[in-house]
C-alpha cells in the first residue's frame, strides 16, 4: 500500500502543478516563442529560484502538466472496486478511463499540436506518453500481486499506450470526446476506438 503524502509532499506537488499549469497556459495563448521562464514564475506567484528546483527549462515544465492526470488516491480506489478475479486488462481499461478524461485528451492534443509547431517539444512528447505508461506499469503490478509473469505488464501497458499516440498526432480519424462528427467524415469516437482497441487485445489479437 502506498504510504500517505505528506505535507510537504502535497506543498511540493502544488507548486509543480502550479508552474507546469502555467507554462502549458502560456504555450497556447503566446507560443513557445512567446514567453520566458520569468513570466511562468509570476504567473504561478513563486520565484525562478524555485522553477529552476523543479524543472531544468519551459519545455519540461509544459510537458509536466501531464504527468499528473490521476492521482493515486483515485487509483487506489480504482483498484478497491474491482472484483479480485479481474483480468489485468479489466484494471487497465479502468485506469485509462480514469486518466484519459474528456479535457485531459483535448489539452494532450493541443500539447502534440504545439509540438508540431516548435521541435524543442518533440522530445516531450514521447516523455509524457512513457511516464504514464510507466505508472500504468506500477497501478497493473500492484493489482495483479505477481500472478503473472515478468514482462506481461510491460507488454500489455506498452501496446494500450501506444495506441494513443497516433490519435493524438492525427494519423488516425478518431474524434475525442465533444467532438462534432461531419456527415461525410469517417471518423470513429474515441470510445468506440477504446473499446475495439481492448477487443484486439482480449482475443489475442
Amino acid at each position: 500500500m502506498n504510504p500517505k503524502l505528506t505535507l510537504r509532499d502535497k506543498k511540493k506537488e502544488a507548486t509543480t502543478y502550479a508552474l507546469a499549469e502555467a507554462a502549458f497556459e502560456l504555450a497556447l495563448v503566446q507560443g513557445m516563442d512567446g514567453f520566458i521562464v520569468d513570466d511562468i514564475v509570476q504567473q504561478a506567484g513563486v520565484s525562478r529560484r524555485t522553477f529552476a528546483n523543479y524543472f531544468s527549462c519551459k519545455e519540461e515544465a509544459v510537458a509536466a502538466y501531464f504527468m499528473s492526470s490521476a492521482s493515486k488516491e483515485d487509483q487506489n480506489m480504482l483498484l478497491a472496486g474491482l472484483p479480485p478475479d479481474a483480468m489485468p486488462l479489466d484494471a487497465l481499461y479502468c485506469l485509462l478511463k480514469l486518466q484519459f478524461t474528456s479535457a485531459f485528451l483535448h489539452k494532450l492534443r493541443q500539447f502534440v499540436s504545439l509540438a508540431n509547431q516548435y521541435p524543442t517539444l518533440e522530445p516531450y512528447i514521447l516523455s509524457v506518453f512513457h511516464r504514464l505508461q510507466i505508472a500504468a506499469q506500477e497501478v497493473l503490478e500492484q493489482f495483479t500481486h505477481g500472478r503473472y509473469t515478468d514482462g506481461y505488464t510491460h507488454l500489455l501497458a506498452g501496446a494500450v499506450y501506444g495506441a494513443f499516440i497516433p490519435i493524438m498526432d492525427g494519423r488516425l480519424n478518431v474524434l475525442l470526446p465533444g467532438e462534432a462528427q461531419d456527415e461525410r467524415s469517417s471518423a470513429i469516437s474515441f470510445d468506440h476506438y477504446l473499446n475495439s482497441m481492448f477487443g484486439y487485445l482480449r482475443k489475442g489479437f
